[in-house]
C-alpha cells in the first residue's frame, strides 16, 4: 500500500499539495511510519487562495511548512473518530477544530469532501479549503 505522499501524488487532484510538500521538504516526514491523518486540500482549494498567495508561500518555506504541518494530525483518525472528537492536535503544534453535524464534517471552516483514503502510514481526508494556522492567518 502506498504511503501518504505517494497516495496524494497518485490521486491526481492534489498536484498543488504535493508540489508544496516537496518545496517545504516534508516528503520524508510524511513517509515516516506515523500514523498521521492528513486533511488534504484539493487543487481547487489552493486555487481559492487570493492571487499570488501560493507563489509567495512557495518562496517563504518556513511559513509554507507551518501551513502544511497544520494539515497533519497525529494518529490514524478515521471518519468514525472524526464524528466523536471536537479538535485534533497538528504537527504544526496548534489545534484544528472538528465539527460534525447532519452527517457532514468540517475542519475549521473547510468541508470534508471525502474521508478515509487509507495509506500504509495513515489516512487522508479530502477538504475543500486550505487551512491557515493563527500565526499565518494574521500576517
Amino acid at each position: 500500500m502506498p504511503n501518504l505522499v505517494e497516495t496524494a501524488a497518485n490521486a491526481g487532484n492534489f498536484n498543488t499539495l504535493v508540489k508544496a510538500i516537496e518545496a517545504a521538504q516534508l516528503v520524508e516526514t510524511l513517509k515516516n511510519p506515523g500514523p498521521y491523518t492528513v486533511f488534504a486540500p484539493t487543487d481547487e482549494a489552493f486555487a481559492k487562495l487570493s492571487q499570488g498567495t501560493l507563489d509567495s508561500l512557495l518562496q517563504d518555506i518556513p511559513t509554507l511548512k507551518k501551513i502544511l504541518m497544520y494539515h497533519v494530525a497525529y494518529g490514524d483518525v478515521r471518519s468514525d473518530d472524526l464524528i466523536q472528537i471536537d479538535h485534533a492536535e497538528t504537527l504544526e503544534g496548534s489545534i484544528v477544530a472538528i465539527d460534525s453535524a447532519d452527517g457532514k464534517v468540517k475542519v475549521n471552516d473547510a468541508n470534508v469532501l471525502k474521508t478515509d483514503i487509507l495509506t500504509d502510514n495513515g489516512v487522508i481526508h479530502i477538504i475543500n479549503a486550505v487551512l491557515m494556522p493563527a500565526l499565518v492567518a494574521g500576517k
